[in-house]
């Protein structure tokens, strides 16, 4: 047998150099997030809130629903560590239990919002003859302002957690599928799909194995800000009354109730709303870190 022969190298099938690309890339970029220290400090602000979330039982002072007109509008002290609103509920209780409430939507609203918009970008990035029909719908909905929108659509739908959660991914939604359709459209003329398509691939297996883990890293740079403006407009819609159950604390319903006592007990506002600057904060600062991480254009800055 001729030596040379047995020696000269084979191509790689495109599936393996895909998949092993794939993998040093998010090892890599997992290294490069943890160096940034942008993201670490914004991870840490969500995650004090998380904590503070899931440990709202154990560590709320009070019921944050009962009721204490005897010790109305009392201010911060040892027994009412963040102070009273005027029906004499604890305030630490009830920015606690919000943040469950608002964290709670903000996850829920990014994911389905990832979701959607993926399976509507790919489809429309990849298939040209959809593209027009898909987009067009899509540049009507980001044609009214967000809030705006999302309060029509909590008007139909009702006031409820699950209906502000159908909202908020209604009006985010549009913008993922931009960006994974832009990302799928430089994807697409690569010359690993090229070769993909060259050796029989199927449409599927070549979005689902060669496009998604290539155009992944923008929409989860997208999640971290869609999370931040979900937490955001949460309150908002709360703020309005057009939220969840107004019973249940909020941290919008805590400024709407405050603010008509803002002169005489101004913790009812300032801590709630110290909450929501926080978390959208820190969650703004994960997502500069993870695009610093994740665009090699911006990793020499």
């Amino acid at each position: 047998m001729n030596r040379q022969a047995t020696l000269k190298p084979t191509a790689a099938s495109p599936d393996v150099v895909n998949s092993s690309q794939a993998r040093r890339k998010h090892r890599h970029w997992i290294w490069l997030l943890f160096q940034n220290r942008t993201a670490v400090v914004g991870a840490l602000f969500v995650l004090v809130f998380f904590l503070i979330a899931l440990a709202a039982p154990l560590i709320s002072p009070r019921d944050p629903l009962k009721l204490d007109v005897r010790n109305s509008l009392e201010a911060p002290s040892v027994e009412f560590p963040l102070g009273s609103d005027q029906f004499g509920r604890d305030v630490a209780s009830r920015v606690f239990y919000g943040a469950r409430l608002s964290l709670g939507v903000g996850m829920s609203v990014g994911l389905f919002s990832i979701a959607i918009g993926l399976f509507l970008g790919l489809i429309s990035g990849y298939y040209r003859r959809l593209d027009a029909v898909i987009m067009r719908v899509m540049d009507a909905l980001m044609a009214f302002p967000s809030i705006i929108f999302a309060i029509v659509l909590m008007g139909i739908l009702g006031p409820s957690v699950q209906n502000v959660i159908i909202a908020l991914t209604i009006v985010f939604s549009p913008r993922v599928a931009r960006v994974a359709r832009s990302s799928v459209l430089v994807a697409r003329e690569e010359m690993y799909i090229e070769a993909a398509r060259a050796i029989g691939s199927s449409d599927s297996r070549i979005l689902s194995r060669h496009i998604f883990p290539n155009i992944v890293s923008p929409l989860i740079t997208q999640a971290s800000y869609i999370f931040a403006l979900a937490v955001l407009a949460e309150a908002a819609l709360s703020f309005v009354g057009v939220g969840g159950n107004p019973q249940w604390p909020s941290w919008g319903n805590m400024l709407a109730e405050g603010q008509i006592v803002v002169r005489q007990a101004w913790w009812i506002t300032i801590f709630p709303g110290l909450a929501i600057v926080l978390v959208v904060f820190g969650a703004n600062l994960f997502g500069d870190g993870l695009r610093d991480a994740l665009d090699p254009r911006l990793r020499g800055r």
